[in-house]
């Protein structure tokens, strides 16, 4: 992947990780019944997979981040 991709993935990880992250921190509502999405769950994958974004984006930039 390119630049402007990986930038383009990882705004929309990190954005979409505060999303799920503001939805799971509101109260439950019980008579509008069960949450039918896993926010937390969700927040957690779209930060991780802001973290390997992250990480693509200083290979690309030219630092070595393995051995």
């Amino acid at each position: 992947m390119d630049m402007p991709v990986t930038i383009a993935l990882t705004l929309f990880f990190a954005g979409f990780a505060a999303f799920c992250g503001w939805r799971g921190a509101r109260p439950p509502e019980p008579l509008k019944g069960p949450r039918m999405a896993p926010w937390r769950l969700l927040m957690l994958l779209s930060a991780a997979g802001c973290l390997l974004m992250l990480t693509h984006l200083v290979n690309l930039l030219g630092f070595a981040t393995g051995h």
